[in-house]
């Protein structure tokens, strides 16, 4: 039997016993190392050829991660490790550090309870390793850090030793100083790194070696020892001595927790349910013996086997053929078809898990990522909450007519082996809308389609997705229903920032039903809502709020139901351009109604809110915004003039500019619209003489002389007239 096959048969004996395994995430920005790191340690697991490690780049096993050399997939493997005569089951997530990608980032984290946070040490903390560093620490992810590329250091910046310590203190104190601001309040001290306790390792992933203050000691390798070997050309040698798979799989044993540890602090956070319930005490507890309770995090879509759900489960054991709940497919039960343990593409079948541990399953019809799987109908989990949203859509439609029906179910499954992808079907104009984070994310996904489920498509340009806002506050307009027996009179103004950021931070949950809603009136009120607006709060749709202000009408709460569908067509259909609406406060002020219910039915209510609402904007005077980027580029000095050319060409703001040694640092906000084409144009620019990464930074208006043009495009675009309608149109409905 050769190793492999004897680490798969220790890992299934492993699986049953919680204290002896460990769900880990590698996160960092694009290009540090991670997928490289994550080779040598389960090459070092004995899982793959070592000689391959670092260049086979296992878990990036899609045709196109091979091809453009980055991380596209989340990808999971499981491997063993021996610490202090003891096996123990590691199953590692390694995600993609590319902006387009984040969604994947989030998914991951709700599976794992501890990350190793990969940090260039020539490049440092960068813009994307501090969103990785705040989606783990907001699922209550405990973090440890492995500084990588610590031969360039020496071989290519000839630094000695002092000036290496020098920038390893500044990476370990900027990312202490994450963890402190971005940490739960309990545990903002104790999770932060540092070099003498060991949660701190150095190393060079691609050479395969690496250290700790606890691999020094056993070692006995010094500092200077590593120097001394680096600069001789000896990490062949170095890397027999101090094992990178040894040194880092040895911190996450000792440092990182279990996961009856970690779910005894994290279930509050990711389930907002009764935590003294049945279900709530497996849970807390990682009891195999309890109800099954699991989440997906992800849905791979497979050739052969079809949807595999991927997922970690926080109590009860599965077993092939066991019967279980999928939130959202009714009360349906669904049958495991297939179990599986993963080792990056490969599926190592079991017949049973038991809690604490990332599976995989076939069978489980109607998941997505998100999805409660469950033995019992229970509370489903809190849903995860992305950075970004997508900014950038295109049209798309089948070569071949015959082609549309497949067309349409290959949308279904894309977005369901990828929920950061939207896609939008409209049957009426027989349009489809993909909708991405960015160029690279719909690039990728439309080669899957074309090349994985083989439809020939043709696409538009790249469209950027806006968003609408008002400047003021507009109303109260009265709203008519046809039969003119129902009024409806709305106020409308822009939501107050601070409300707007809770809303993303999932500190005022989306829909209509709140579970604490005490909690989400004190909430409200904390960021700037008047008593009566908090109290009045009735839906809370993206990044928008319907209240209630009104007193004693008779019959209103019959119609508040049909009124938040008005409320929620509206927001995802603004007045200006038929784009989503951002950052609104709408309130209900007066309402008249007619007594007999037959006359006040949804053909009556919904456009007579809907007119309100769209009259009351229309007062407010109608913005456009458009998402922008924070790009971060680095330059020689001496070509810097050609980097500022372009940015100012594409609309963008040079914000701030800092020197490194003959390097140019530029950070700038460039219009999403600026951005197509500005990877080909910065290296023609710069004779590819250019480091450059970019980050969402949310939404700014449009210049308001601009506006005018943009709006008329977008309309014609969608098949409206190009003007959009104004206030006088809706008093006349």
């Amino acid at each position: 039997m050769g190793r492999k096959e004897d680490n798969i048969n220790k890992a299934i004996s492993i699986m049953q016993d919680f204290e002896r395994i460990r769900n880990i995430g590698i996160a960092a920005h694009i290009d540090h190392g991670k997928t490289t790191l994550s080779d040598n340690l389960i090459a070092g697991a004995g899982m793959m050829s070592e000689d391959l490690a670092g260049k086979q780049l296992m878990l990036d096993y899609d045709e196109q991660e091979q091809a453009r050399g980055i991380t596209i997939n989340a990808a999971v493997a499981s491997m063993v490790h021996s610490h202090e005569g003891k096996d123990f089951l590691i199953n590692l997530i390694d995600t993609p550090g590319h902006v387009d990608f984040g969604g994947d980032v989030t998914r991951a984290m709700r599976a794992v309870d501890g990350v190793i946070i990969v940090v260039d040490s020539v490049e440092g903390i960068m813009p994307q390793t501090e969103t990785v560093i705040k989606q783990a620490l907001r699922e209550r992810v405990h973090p440890v850090l492995f500084i990588n590329k610590v031969d360039r250091l020496i071989n290519e910046l000839k630094l000695n030793v002092d000036e290496m310590q020098k920038r390893f203190v500044k990476i370990i104190t900027e990312l202490n100083r994450l963890i402190q601001k971005n940490a739960p309040k309990e545990f903002s001290e104790s999770w932060k790194v540092n070099v003498q306790n060991g949660t701190v390792a150095f190393g060079s992933a691609f050479n395969n070696w690496a250290i700790s203050s606890m691999s020094m000691a056993t070692n006995k390798i010094s500092f200077k020892d590593i120097v001394e070997m680096v600069r001789d050309q000896k990490q062949k040698e170095l890397a027999k001595k101090s094992q990178l798979h040894k040194v880092i799989l040895d911190m996450v044993i000792k440092h990182l927790p279990n996961p009856k540890q970690a779910q005894a602090y994290r279930i509050e956070q990711i389930w907002k349910g009764d935590l003294q319930s049945v279900v709530g005490k497996a849970m807390t507890s990682c009891d195999p013996n309890g109800p099954v309770s699991m989440m997906i995090t992800k849905i791979i879509i497979d050739p052969h086997a079809g949807e595999v759900s991927v997922g970690r489960l926080f109590s009860g054991t599965l077993r092939k053929g066991s019967e279980v709940y999928v939130s959202g497919g009714g009360n349906q039960k669904v049958k495991i078809q297939v179990l599986s343990m993963m080792v990056g593409p490969d599926r190592i079948q079991i017949d049973q898990i038991s809690a604490g541990n990332i599976a995989a399953m076939i069978g489980l019809k109607g998941a997505i990522a998100g999805s409660t799987v469950s033995s019992e109908v229970m509370e489903p989990f809190e849903p995860m909450v992305h950075y970004t949203d997508p900014v950038v859509t295109l049209a798309i439609e089948a070569k071949h007519t015959a082609d549309l029906p497949k067309l349409i179910d290959v949308l279904r499954n894309v977005s369901k082996a990828d929920p950061s992808i939207e896609v939008d079907i409209n049957q009426e104009t027989g349009e489809h809308l993909i909708s991405g984070m960015g160029e690279l994310h719909l690039e990728v996904t439309l080669y899957r389609i074309r090349n994985d489920y083989k439809v020939e498509v043709t696409t538009s340009d790249p469209i950027v997705v806006y968003r609408e806002t008002v400047e003021r506050k507009g109303g109260p307009f009265e709203g008519k229903s046809p039969n003119k027996h129902n009024r409806f009179y709305f106020t409308v103004e822009p939501l107050p920032e601070e409300v707007v950021s809770l809303i993303k931070e999932g500190k005022i949950p989306q829909g209509t039903k709140f579970k604490d809603k005490k909690s989400v009136i004190e909430v409200l009120q904390n960021a700037g809502l008047t008593r009566e607006e908090a109290r009045g709060l009735v839906a809370v749709e993206g990044m928008n709020l319907m209240t209630d202000i009104t007193k004693g009408i008779q019959y209103l709460d019959e119609t508040m139901e049909l009124l938040v569908e008005s409320f929620k067509e509206v927001m995802n259909r603004g007045p200006l351009a038929n784009e989503h609406v951002y950052g609104i406060k709408a309130s209900l002020v007066d309402a008249k109604l007619h007594e007999d219910s037959i006359h006040r039915g949804p053909a009556q209510v919904i456009p007579a809110g809907r007119n309100s609402l769209y009259g009351a904007m229309c007062q407010a005077k109608r913005v456009l915004m458009e998402p922008v980027q924070k790009v971060y580029i680095n330059v020689p000095i001496e070509i810097m003039g050609s980097v500022t050319n372009e940015i100012q060409q594409r609309r963008g703001i040079v914000e701030d500019m800092n020197q490194d040694g003959d390097e140019m640092i530029i950070v700038a906000r460039v219009p999403v619209a600026g951005m197509f084409g500005f990877a080909s144009a910065i290296r023609g620019a710069t004779g590819g003489k250019v480091l450059w990464s970019s980050e969402n930074a949310g939404y700014q208006r449009v210049p308001p002389e601009l506006q005018p043009e943009v709006v008329t495009k977008i309309r014609e675009r969608k098949g409206l007239r190009p003007e959009p309608y104004d206030e006088a149109y809706y008093a006349t409905l």
